[in-house]
């Protein structure tokens, strides 16, 4: 994302003394910010917009409605994208959304949740337990029969759309059966259960319990879904069949259900295309596609970071590339469509204390959100843009305004060390900033400068936990103003069914 700056700014060097890391005097890069004018004039500007908004309110129905979810993204790690795209005042695309809410983010049975329960809670409207999708409370985790309870299942605003006459499909950079995809179209006891095996390892029949690759290619909601975007080969086929990148797959039921999934298509003689590249989604005519499913990795797709440093953007489609293939298959349907666009591996990359590449793939992810707003109208279009669930980064230790946010503080420390300005709560990142002989180590930017580095952790854990805090909702187009205030995370489903007058709102008026 491109940010204009002033050009006029002017460099001037603060009076007192305080030193970067590099010993040199920290420059004020907005000279304009130093007068009050400029911060009433900022003000009165906000003002006047937020007026225009009010009066400008959206109140006819949406004919699409367009959900973003950033996994993990915390407020947080949208805050230190700001500084990544250029400076702690600048607006991460969707920060620009005429409206903002913060919503709850707790399971049933846990305060903290996980990507599973929170994909029930914002797409269903009903809130379950930890690592269950699709289903209600009622249903505990690992249940064998539970989930295949109707009257344990939970609807779906996906559902709805299509009920409605709409067209619905799902973009993901994870595997398209990975736990907040699957809560479009999957009612599962357990989110791993991804495969046939899964199931069985877990002592339950496949055949009561569906596992979730074999609900997107059967499932009333996951067959009819017009275009389903992402990652996870390996769950459509058997572990003595390789893909096309010769991979092989995990099923053990000996079925190959991408194939098994056009064959549905040829027989129901609807137009349809599978694909395994971002050459080969170029070679689609999306203008006359009716179904599209693309699987590009054996498991996820690679963080947006590693696309650029490895090379492979040629190979790899990016997440603003897949949601633009989506927007264009979906918007045939002249009554409209529910889109679900996922960032998986922001989540990724902060379970691992990657922050970079958590910062980088939010400023793809971003990046979506403009094209999905710059193919859309505000007059008929929904976009809501959200999170599921936070992480313990945060960002600390009184850093300059001009400092890189992956780097150290120049905060004076008891042990006369010094720390980085993101850290973890807990995870991986322990080992890098603490060692049993000395205690904390020596960082220096040069370590930090690394892709892989792990930011340093207070609590050592293999993998990094999920945080408890409410997570914001920004919204633009019809109806955007519900998502304003503080709420529960199953009011967002229901904001969007009513924003599109679907599902139980199918009958209320606007």
């Amino acid at each position: 994302m491109v940010h204009s700056k002033t050009s006029s700014t002017l460099l001037l060097f603060v009076d007192h003394q305080r030193k970067s890391g590099s010993g040199e005097p920290h420059p004020i890069k907005h000279e304009e910010e130093q007068k009050t004018q400029y911060w009433v004039a900022r003000a009165q500007e906000t003002l006047h917009a937020k007026l225009a908004e009010t009066q400008a309110v959206h109140t006819n129905v949406a004919k699409n409605v367009i959900m973003f979810l950033g996994d993990g993204m915390s407020v947080h790690t949208v805050t230190a994208t700001r500084n990544l795209l250029g400076d702690s005042a600048e607006q991460v695309y969707f920060e620009q959304f005429p409206y903002t809410g913060l919503s709850k983010t707790y399971c049933v049975n846990r305060q903290v949740a996980d990507s599973a329960c929170t994909a029930t809670a914002y797409l269903g409207g009903v809130k379950g337990n930890y690592g269950t999708i699709g289903i209600n409370a009622n249903v505990p985790r690992y249940s064998c029969d539970g989930a295949g309870k109707v009257e344990n299942q939970v609807e779906g605003i996906a559902q709805w759309a299509q009920e409605a006459g709409k067209d619905a499909g799902l973009v993901t950079t994870a595997r398209v059966t990975h736990a907040s995809p699957a809560g479009v179209y999957a009612h599962i006891a357990d989110r791993n259960w991804e495969n046939d095996w899964e199931v069985t390892k877990r002592s339950c029949d496949p055949e009561q319990a569906p596992d979730i690759a074999r609900q997107l290619v059967e499932g009333r909601v996951g067959k009819a879904l017009k275009v389903v975007l992402g990652g996870g080969r390996k769950q459509f086929i058997n572990t003595t069949v390789n893909d096309e990148e010769g991979y092989p797959g995990y099923r053990t039921d000996g079925r190959h259900l991408i194939k098994e999934w056009l064959a549905d298509k040829r027989a129901s003689n609807v137009s349809a295309n599978y694909v395994w590249s971002r050459k080969g989604l170029s070679l689609v005519d999306l203008d006359k596609t009716e179904y599209l499913l693309g699987l590009f990795a054996n498991c996820h797709l690679p963080y947006n970071g590693d696309r650029a440093r490895n090379r492979s953007q040629l190979a790899d489609p990016s997440l603003s590339e897949l949601t633009e293939a989506a927007i264009r298959v979906l918007q045939r349907n002249e009554k409209g469509f529910f889109l679900f666009v996922e960032g998986a591996r922001i989540d990724m990359a902060h379970h691992d204390t990657y922050a970079r590449r958590a910062l980088e793939d939010t400023a793809e992810f971003a990046q979506a959100v403009q094209k999905a707003r710059e193919m859309t109208s505000e007059e008929d279009t929904l976009i809501v843009v959200t999170a599921d669930h936070a992480h313990t980064m945060s960002i600390n230790g009184y850093p300059y305004r001009d400092q890189e946010i992956f780097g150290l503080t120049d905060d004076d420390t008891d042990d006369e060390l010094p720390y980085t300005i993101l850290s973890y709560a807990n995870g991986p990142g322990y080992k890098s900033a603490y060692s049993q002989a000395q205690g904390r180590v020596h960082l220096t930017e040069k370590l930090t400068d690394k892709t892989d580095f792990q930011y340093p952790t207070l609590v050592p854990l293999d993998v990094e936990s999920h945080g408890g805090d409410d997570v914001a909702v920004y919204a633009s187009g019809p109806f955007a103003q519900f998502f304003s205030g503080n709420y529960e995370q199953t009011n967002i489903a229901a904001m969007m069914g009513r924003a599109a007058g679907i599902g139980p709102y199918a009958n209320v008026q606007p």
